[in-house]
């Protein structure tokens, strides 16, 4: 109900003259109105409340709406004997690019026996009938609206966007009713009008409600995902702890032996206790290497190396490096490869990796029996099957299998092994290759992990034999063939003493000088006395940053030739590149691969020394 303040207006001269009382049909004329349209309102509320109330019944509460408007004004007109009493009350709704619209509701439908109830529309000549479903033209209604008193009421929301209409139609008035009071046509008007009102805002209402019901499941949603990927990253921040601490203990446990004051264990041991160090230290770069692996194919920053790749071959060392393992728990290992397969274009190191996360994933779920890789070809495609005999895999575990950080419940080992990227890894690798990873298992009957590759990946092989070949060139995987003297000089800028020990050592066992420095101050005084061949450079410094040396050095006559090769823990895409272009020579990425750096130091020393000799 409209609301109207009670304070008068100071500008406003009031009327103090007593005025006739309303006479007592006019005030139940009113009091009809207004408790019709307080009834209406009510019967809204309702409609609004109960799409709050129901999420999943809300899209129904608009037709509530539009239907609970009609009886209302049905029942108002109905009860009082106004003029409608042969009436019939409808909705009609159309989208605002069409052309037509349509009654939706009919609250009083003719019988069959009766003439059909119809519009007349004043400035046409032609007659409409009321209908369910009956289509009326947007221009009948608009005239309907322009009628005195009019038939139709257009329902708009705030932003004047027409929903629908809201019409009455009669039946023709018989002479008996020609005398019908001006006052009843006027509050019938007035019903419409304000009842239209009333379902405009009603569903605008209803909108605002659908709309934050959808943003709060949106949000519900939101924060269930972040709650889920919370938990998946605080356990695997808890597995990648425990996976780092083990083989960090084996490394600082059997360093702590050897150094242990009195203990000479014998050579057998010495060399027992360094593979185990060395291992111990290959398994922690793989951690770090699995995680840097998911980060780039995330970041779409994963290179491939197109090879054609001798599979058999291929197959046995794979085989190889997991036969201990398999050993240790006492597992068959079977291998079955249809003869016809020989080669295929893929990354061998990659493929490589996806063998041995599903061999080592298979033995770990392993307690007995036997654990195989089947290859067969189908197609234009080479089915990879791993397969074993251990304690198979839920469905429900399935469904989020190869989901980043997830872990299955390990009861052969015991605890969870691993970091829960493996199997992600996997299947991101096996879609570069233009591939997939399928799973089959069941509880207790083993798992059949199988991987598809294409025989043939779109990039021409031999674009990618002279990409090797440009890469062995750079990158050679033996050392020179390069005697240096006690007089070859090596610059090292290296910040970690560790590094720098490990590096000293090495080349000065293959005959170089090597002079160590660990800041950049450092360097500009060694350059004042030494002629390098060589300098290795690392980037992180504590008084600078290395490829602004660099920069420096290149800028500078006296040392603008001086080969540069950086080694640095900047292993991410795009930092050789960025490496390149401050103005070295070559890259390293730590930790160090010593025979790499042999080869380089070798490679850039020997051209060095040509150039000297041959000025």
């Amino acid at each position: 109900m409209q609301q109207y303040s009670s304070l008068p207006d100071q500008n406003l001269q009031i009327d103090a003259r007593p005025k006739p009382l309303t006479t007592i049909q006019q005030l139940r004329a009113k009091l009809w109105l207004e408790s019709s349209l307080n009834q209406l309102q009510s019967r809204l509320n309702d409609c609004l409340l109960s799409a709050c109330n129901t999420v999943s019944q809300a899209g129904a509460a608009e037709a509530e709406i539009l239907q609970t408007v009609v009886n209302e004004i049905n029942s108002a007109v109905y009860s009082n004997k106004l003029a409608l009493t042969d009436s019939a009350v409808g909705i009609a709704l159309f989208q605002p690019q069409e052309t037509v619209a349509t009654v939706c509701y009919v609250s009083c439908s003719p019988s069959s026996n009766s003439q059909p109830l119809f519009l007349e529309v004043l400035t046409a000549e032609k007659k409409l009938l009321l209908k369910l479903q009956e289509i009326i033209q947007i221009e009948d209604l608009q005239q309907l609206e322009n009628q005195h008193p009019p038939s139709a009421w257009r329902l708009a929301d705030d932003s004047s966007n027409v929903m629908g209409w809201l019409i009455i139609a009669t039946a023709p008035l018989s002479s008996d009713r020609e005398s019908l009071i001006k006052l009843q046509a006027q509050l019938k008007s007035q019903l419409m009008v304000r009842s239209a009102k009333l379902c405009t805002t009603a569903l605008v209402q209803l909108r605002n409600i659908l709309y934050w019901q959808q943003r709060y499941q949106q949000l519900s949603n939101s924060n269930q995902e972040l709650e889920r990927t919370n938990q998946l990253k605080n356990q695997f921040l808890a597995n990648t702890s425990h996976e780092i601490r083990t083989p960090l203990s084996s490394i600082i446990g059997f360093t702590h032996l050897l150094l242990a004051p009195g203990y000479q264990p014998t050579k057998e041991r010495q060399q027992e206790y360094l593979n185990i160090i060395q291992s111990s230290g290959k398994h922690l770069l793989d951690l770090i290497n699995d995680i840097l692996d998911l980060s780039k194919i995330e970041a779409n920053q994963m290179e491939v190396q197109w090879e054609t790749i001798d599979v058999p071959m291929l197959c046995s060392n794979v085989f190889a490096l997991v036969k201990e393992k398999a050993a240790n728990k006492g597992l068959k290992l079977r291998l079955e490869l249809d003869p016809n397969i020989t080669t295929l274009v893929a990354d061998p190191l990659r493929l490589k990796q996806m063998l041995l996360n599903l061999l080592f994933n298979a033995l770990k779920f392993t307690s007995k029996g036997s654990v195989g890789l089947q290859v067969a070809p189908k197609g234009l495609f080479v089915y990879f099957t791993v397969w074993d005999t251990g304690t198979g895999i839920s469905q429900e575990d399935q469904a989020q299998l190869f989901e980043p950080y997830f872990q299955i419940a390990n009861a052969v080992a015991g605890d969870a092994e691993g970091t829960g990227l493996g199997l992600a890894v996997t299947r991101k690798l096996a879609q570069i290759h233009g591939g997939s990873v399928k799973v089959e298992s069941e509880v207790n009957c083993g798992s059949r992990f199988t991987l598809v590759l294409p025989f043939k990946q779109e990039a021409g092989v031999g674009e990618n034999e002279e990409a090797e070949e440009a890469r062995e060139a750079k990158y050679p995987s033996s050392p020179l063939p390069f005697t240096p003297s006690s007089s070859v000089d090596i610059l090292l800028v290296e910040n970690d003493l560790a590094n720098a020990n490990l590096i000293q050592i090495y080349l000065r066992e293959l005959g170089y000088q090597v002079t160590w420095v660990k800041n950049a101050a450092e360097i500009w005084e060694a350059l004042a006395q030494l002629d390098p061949v060589v300098i290795l450079m690392d980037v992180h410094l504590p008084d600078g940053n290395g490829l602004e040396l660099v920069q420096q050095l290149r800028e500078n006559p006296q040392y603008r030739t001086i080969p540069v090769i950086v080694q640095t823990a900047m292993a991410m895409k795009g930092d050789r590149e960025t490496c390149l272009a401050a103005g070295v020579d070559d890259y390293i990425s730590k930790p160090i691969d010593l025979p790499l750096l042999a080869s380089l130091v070798a490679k850039y020393s020997k051209a060095s020394i040509i150039g000297e000799t041959e000025e």
